[in-house]
């Protein structure tokens, strides 16, 4: 079994973009029921469809499989939710962790966020400087709400 733990935060400032170059995401979600995600991500050349189950806390199960790109983009075109989720995802280095930092686009233009998967739940954390609010337990922040509810309309 594959179990993701992850925590997530809004980001302070903008000193993280020196440490990394972006790729390009492009990602959908398959509807369902119970609180399962199905995901269809495009990145760059590959394709990835992921199943996630229902989050307890910051854990949730998750499994990940390569598929080719013609059939992720084909699942996009006729099975996803519109809009898509449009970012451009980082990778930071720090304190012996991976951070991803994702820069969104399209309809969510403006959010940025930083995860970071773990091994444990209560595994401590040094924390980079422009790391700001924790949003783990915060919903809007999931990307497949995002979908549904896009930044750009929140009330601010």
């Amino acid at each position: 079994m594959a179990q993701e733990i992850e925590r997530k935060y809004l980001l302070q400032g903008d000193s993280w973009r020196e440490l990394s170059i972006g790729s390009v995401y492009c990602q959908g979600y398959i509807p369902t029921k119970n609180q399962v995600t199905v995901r269809v991500r495009i990145v760059g050349q590959q394709g990835y469809l992921t199943i996630k189950g229902p989050s307890v806390e910051c854990s949730r199960l998750e499994f990940e499989y390569p598929i080719p790109v013609e059939d992720a983009q084909e699942m996009l075109n006729t099975l996803c939710e519109q809009p898509w989720i449009e970012k451009i995802r980082y990778k930071v280095e720090w304190g012996g962790l991976t951070w991803e930092i994702d820069e969104f686009d399209g309809l969510n233009k403006g959010l940025i966020l930083a995860e970071v998967e773990l091994k444990d739940a209560n595994q401590e954390i040094e924390l980079p400087p422009w790391i700001g609010e924790e949003v783990s337990h915060d919903h809007r922040y999931f990307n497949s709400y995002l979908v549904k509810h896009p930044f750009s309309q929140w009330l601010r």
